[in-house]
């Protein structure tokens, strides 16, 4: 099996000299956030996912969870984990200290979380949904509605989930039938069924905070009509303890596929007690916070699981003997070389490498953008902020998720034959990484928010948040030999992003199918190029580095970036030209031919 390192030195150059501490430190309430303090948190953080989540991992996979009489239990040792996660205080991490919380920023979050998904995704759902069901609260609940529940989500007593999901509809909420009935005293009795519920019912919590789409009797037909309700699974005493079972059965968990640790449920509301959360038939608006939030934090189990199947990969890599280097024998007192010799292995490896990295610092962009945005004093940065965010989550989501995949199956390539099987623990990591690029919204659903309300928000205004800051760093340093392999794909690869924006922008508005046809390539361009400029920079850093006291590491980062400008970005040309060609070919098939 393989083991778990937190990869702490790579963090603390993604936050120290990638993403300015000073910039976080400027912002109300983050005054005392020194790095010092920052990387003490990390490193604790990644001491637990090593030594406490990660040992589980298999054990939830192989055990899964069991319904018994309504009542879920989770696989051996996590109920024992999930109370030392109570005990060190994680749950709050992110949450406001008026709530319990420990107030830290989402830079930092984002890196504690990447570690939880890395050592053990499926624990990590658990709190994760109950950290969204908080910031919805937050955003959009009532005063009374904050007393009762944003204390008892912070200190991880209570649970959380979205309910969104029934039989009849996914993506299509405006298809949700389940009902909300007023009884006369501000609750509502709720009746459906949901299906998919990640963590909707487990032993871990004293209680589960549901937040459930649900129509009222004057609803009109479609996603106008759908409200926003808290249904706890026990309804609240006046003092905040739980009190009475409220009418939410969990019928059936999903045998799944992966992320076996984590409980999928259908949950039944007969006539259960919740109560309106927001203004009525305004649901989506309110979900739409937690949904927001869930499609970054999948985002970041792509990047976790990224991570553990690089580590992995690397690992066998070195101690692998079979076969001969193509020049020549580099061991030659041993039976074989290691296959870390042989080009390919090194491709899959790189590729792994740039992946994961790349992500890495274009996660810290975004977490410390929504910091700016939730807590700068100037209006006008806030703004800017936020539409950065706004713009980048459909492809963190997306792009992250896929490249997540992709490195869990590049583990099991490296590892060959060994890495299919079960033994070794690399093929858990490609089904458990194959669902998020599904829940909250499909990659194709991300790349259609991409292009069909992101570009043309405000007259593209969230697109110039990325456009310009780009063309000024590339303008700044036009003329810097030392940078120019660098730069210069860069600029290639964004040219090519604004020919394909330019070209959405004008056919979509004629024929919205060709911006749909070209949405998934579009995305993952615009991915290809975020990254490509979070490596030239991280490529400046490296060189300014290079012959300083940590030089192999800064060397490295340098060597990286070359092999992702190299090998990966010119990707970049072939989806250019599956977006010129159009949807003619995706279109005109003809529909009895499938």
């Amino acid at each position: 099996m393989p083991s778990y390192r937190p990869p702490l030195r790579e963090m603390r150059f993604v936050y120290r000299e990638l993403l300015d501490p000073a910039r976080l430190q400027a912002l109300p309430g983050y005054g005392e956030l020194d790095p010092e303090l920052v990387e003490a948190v990390i490193e604790e953080a990644g001491r637990f996912c090593a030594e406490v989540l990660a040992p589980l991992n298999r054990v939830g996979d192989e055990e899964g969870c069991r319904l018994e009489g309504g009542e879920v239990r989770t696989p051996t040792g996590f109920r024992d984990a999930y109370r030392r996660y109570v005990e060190g205080g994680w749950p709050g991490l992110g949450c406001e200290p008026e709530h319990g919380g420990q107030g830290l920023p989402e830079t930092v979050h984002v890196l504690v979380e990447e570690m939880v998904c890395s050592a053990n995704l499926a624990f990590g759902i658990y709190p994760g949904l109950a950290r969204g069901a908080y910031n919805a609260i937050l955003e959009h609940g009532d005063e009374a509605q904050k007393a009762v529940y944003l204390p008892r989500l912070a200190d991880g007593s209570w649970g959380g989930t979205m309910c969104l999901t029934e039989p009849q509809c996914g993506t299509d909420l405006g298809l949700v039938r389940t009902r909300a009935e007023p009884v006369g005293d501000g609750s509502y009795r709720i009746t459906g069924s949901k299906i998919f519920i990640s963590a909707g019912e487990h032993d871990l919590t004293e209680n589960i905070v549901h937040l459930v789409l649900a129509r009222l009797p004057d609803a009109p037909p479609g996603t106008a009509g759908i409200s926003l309700f808290i249904v706890p699974k026990f309804l609240p005493r006046e003092d905040g303890t739980p009190g009475e079972r409220n009418a939410v059965t969990c019928s059936a968990i999903e045998h799944k596929m992966g992320i076996n640790g984590s409980a999928t449920c259908v949950l039944d509301f007969d006539g259960a007690v919740g109560w309106l959360m927001g203004e009525p038939h305004k649901g989506m608006r309110a979900m739409f916070t937690m949904m927001n939030a869930a499609r970054l934090a999948v985002g970041i189990q792509g990047l976790g699981l990224a991570e553990a199947a690089y580590q992995a990969a690397a690992a066998y890599a070195r101690e692998r003997l079979q076969g001969r280097a193509p020049g020549g024998p580099r061991h030659p007192d041993k039976p074989a070389d290691p296959i870390l010799v042989h080009p390919d292995v090194r491709r899959m490896l790189l590729t792994m490498r740039a992946w994961t990295e790349g992500c890495r610092a274009l996660a810290g962009r975004v977490a410390q953008a929504l910091d700016v945005a939730r807590r700068d004093e100037d209006p006008a940065r806030r703004e800017a902020a936020h539409d950065y965010v706004s713009l980048m989550t459909p492809v963190v989501k997306a792009f992250f998720t896929d490249a997540g995949f992709e490195c869990a199956n590049l583990a099991v390539q490296v590892y060959g034959g060994h890495g299919y099987i079960r033994e070794q623990g690399v093929e858990q990591l490609v089904r458990d990484a194959r669902i998020t690029q599904i829940y909250e919204g499909t990659n194709g659903i991300q790349a259609l928010d991409l292009v069909g309300r992101k570009l043309p928000a405000h007259f593209g205004r969230l697109a110039r948040r990325f456009f310009h800051p780009v063309a000024e760093y590339l303008e700044a340093r036009r003329g810097d030999e030392a940078l120019a392999e660098f730069t210069a794909p860069l600029a290639k690869a964004f040219g090519r992003l604004q020919r394909a924006t330019a070209w959405i922008a004008e056919q979509g508005l004629r024929d919205p199918e060709q911006a749909a046809a070209a949405a998934t390539p579009y995305l993952r361009l615009f991915g290809l190029t975020a990254l490509a400029f979070e490596w030239a920079r991280m490529a400046e850093l490296g060189l300014a580095g290079a012959d300083g006291a940590e030089g192999r590491f800064y060397r490295a980062k340098v060597e990286t970036a070359r092999f992702y400008m190299q090998h990966l970005l010119p990707q970049s040309g072939g989806l250019l030209a599956s977006i010129l060609a159009g949807k003619a070919a995706i279109t005109g098939f003809d529909d009895e031919a499938f």
